[in-house]
C-alpha cells in the first residue's frame, strides 16, 4: 500500500508534468531581461505579497499563518545564537600575527556582503563570501578545519565555516543586494548558473525551477512548503529546524539535488558557485536577512 507522501508526491509530480509549462525565463534574455521577468512571475504568481517581505522566505507567502506564527515564535530567541557565537567568535579572534578576518576585507567586513557572490576577472572564477574567509586564514598563514576539510563530507568542519560565514553576513544585514555583472566573465558565469538552475535532473526529474516557481508555497510530497525562488538566497547561511544547525547555501543546494534523487555536487564547486551567482543577483534590491530561521 503507497503511504500518504508516496500518493501526495505522485500528483504533484503528475501535476507538474501536465502543466509543463514553466516559462523558459529569458531564455534568450540579458540579466536585466532576465530579472525584469522574474520579478514578474512572481508578482503575478503572489499578487499580494510584498517585494520586500521576499527576503523572509515562504512565510510571507499566502497560507501560511501557521508557519509563520512558528517562525516569529523561533525568532524571539533564535536557535543559531549559538552558532553565530561561534562565528562571532572566531571572526573576532586575532590570528597569530595579531591580525583579525576584518584586516581581508574592505571597510573591515561591514557592509559588503550585498555584493557576494562575485565575479574576479584575475582568476576568472565566481567567488563566494567562504572562499574569501578560507583565503583569509591561510594568507595570514593558519590552518582551520574548514581550510582542508571535504566540506561535502565533514559536517564539523562545514558547519564551522557556516558559523563563521553566518557572522560575516551578519555585519551587512539590511543591505539591499547588488550584483556587479558587468565584465563578460560574470554574464557567462551567470548563464551557467541559469542553465543549471532550469536544467531537469534526478529521477524525478525536477530542476530547481519546477519546485521554487512553479511549486512555490505547495507541499511536495506531504512534507512542508517549498520556498519562492524570489529571497531564497538572502536568508543563508540559515538554520533549518530539520537539521538543527546553522548550514551553508551549498548544503541547501546539495540537498535539493538529493531529495530529487540527483548527485550532489562537492560544496564549493564552479557550478554551484555559478548556480548561486544566477540566483543571488535574481533577488537583486532584497535586504540580506542572513543568518535566519528555515524549516
Amino acid at each position: 500500500m503507497r503511504s500518504a507522501r508516496s500518493r501526495a508526491l505522485r500528483g504533484l509530480l503528475v501535476g507538474a508534468a501536465l502543466v509543463g509549462v514553466l516559462p523558459t525565463l529569458g531564455a534568450h534574455a540579458d540579466p536585466a531581461q532576465d530579472l525584469k521577468q522574474f520579478r514578474e512571475y512572481f508578482k503575478k504568481k503572489f499578487p499580494t505579497v510584498r517585494f520586500h517581505n521576499y527576503a523572509s522566505g515562504f512565510y510571507a507567502l499566502p497560507g501560511m499563518d501557521d508557519y509563520r506564527s512558528q517562525w516569529e515564535a523561533f525568532n524571539e530567541f533564535p536557535p543559531y545564537e549559538i552558532g553565530l557565537d561561534a562565528g562571532r567568535r572566531e571572526w573576532e579572534t586575532p590570528f597569530k600575527n595579531g591580525k583579525t578576518y576584518a584586516s581581508c576585507f574592505v571597510n573591515g567586513g561591514k557592509n559588503i556582503a550585498q555584493h557576494y557572490p562575485y565575479w574576479h576577472e584575475a582568476t576568472r572564477q565566481v567567488r563566494t563570501a567562504e572562499m574569501d574567509l578560507i583565503d583569509c586564514v591561510k594568507h595570514n598563514g593558519e590552518e582551520r578545519a574548514f581550510t582542508t576539510a571535504d566540506l561535502s563530507k565533514d559536517t564539523r568542519a562545514r558547519v564551522q565555516l557556516a558559523n563563521l560565514t553566518a557572522a560575516f553576513y551578519e555585519l551587512s544585514q539590511g543591505q539591499r543586494v547588488e550584483i556587479d555583472l558587468s565584465a563578460p566573465g560574470a554574464v557567462a558565469a551567470y548563464e551557467e548558473g541559469k542553465r543549471f538552475w532550469w536544467s531537469r535532473r534526478g529521477q524525478l526529474n525536477f530542476s530547481c525551477a519546477n519546485c521554487h516557481m512553479d511549486l512555490a508555497g505547495k507541499n511536495l510530497g506531504g512534507n512542508q512548503p517549498l520556498s519562492a525562488a524570489l529571497g531564497h538566497p538572502v536568508g543563508w547561511p540559515a538554520y533549518r529546524t530539520v537539521w538543527g544547525q546553522l548550514e551553508t547555501i551549498h548544503q541547501r543546494y546539495a540537498t535539493c539535488n538529493s531529495q530529487v534523487r540527483a548527485k550532489p555536487l562537492k560544496q564549493g564547486s564552479a557550478t554551484y558557485n555559478n548556480l548561486q551567482l544566477y540566483e543571488t543577483y535574481l533577488s537583486s534590491g532584497l535586504p540580506l536577512s542572513a543568518p535566519s530561521v528555515r524549516n
